[in-house]
């Protein structure tokens, strides 16, 4: 399928409920948490994670249906005990209550991210071999229209100031959404061209792969 990113919206998030201790997490498709008593998620809250597991860590997911105090998260398979050792997920998850939409974006595009390799040749072959390493830093960057006085812009600057993760949402026109935690910092001094709107940028270093949800 081919589509076009035309009337998608981002969105930073504004405000976060209390930390909430999450005492472990299940090896399972997806993982279940186990979160304290009087934890209020409900199924389709989005939650920040902080988990000793290195992969989930900084991830922003979806709350599925609770069952008392266990909570699905939703498109997170944990079962791999390589990546995920089993009773080793504790962390905390932090609700994210709402969220403050980035408007008048004018352009967009990313960088980082980029698998590293290390090539070797053992002394009998004749032909080097490549495995996979580390994924370079990623980022994305927008440039808006300036206008100090919105409220994406004003979220953007505190966040540049303040140098606190923040979850970011893109909200695609099919209802799909990639979900981000990232450093956001922008650059206050707008672009002055000749016949083009004056512009500055603000930009996403990325803490965490993103999570995709498909449309509801």
């Amino acid at each position: 399928m081919i589509s076009l990113p035309n009337g998608s919206t981002v969105a930073i998030a504004a405000t976060y409920g209390a930390a909430k201790a999450m005492t472990g997490i299940s090896n399972a498709n997806p993982g279940i948490a186990s979160l304290a008593v009087g934890h209020s998620i409900a199924a389709g809250d989005f939650m920040e994670v902080t988990s000793a597991w290195t992969r989930l860590t900084d991830k922003i997911v979806k709350a599925g249906t609770p069952a008392a105090d266990d909570i699905p998260l939703v498109g997170i398979d944990t079962t791999l005990t390589s990546i995920y050792p089993a009773a080793s997920g504790a962390g905390t998850i932090r609700e994210i209550l709402t969220w403050t939409q980035l408007s008048q974006i004018l352009s967009s595009s990313s960088s980082g991210g980029e698998q590293q390799f290390l090539d070797y040749q053992l002394l009998e072959a004749d032909a080097k071999k490549r495995i996979p390493t580390f994924k370079n830093a990623a980022g994305l960057a927008f440039s808006i229209a300036d206008d100090p006085t919105l409220a994406g812009y004003i979220l953007a600057a505190e966040a540049n100031d303040d140098r606190l993760p923040r979850a970011v949402k893109i909200t695609l026109p099919s209802g799909a959404v990639l979900l981000y935690n990232a450093y956001i910092s922008l650059n206050k001094t707008p672009s002055l061209t000749v016949n083009e709107i004056m512009a500055v940028e603000v930009t996403l270093s990325l803490l965490a792969e993103p999570v995709r949800y498909g449309a509801p």
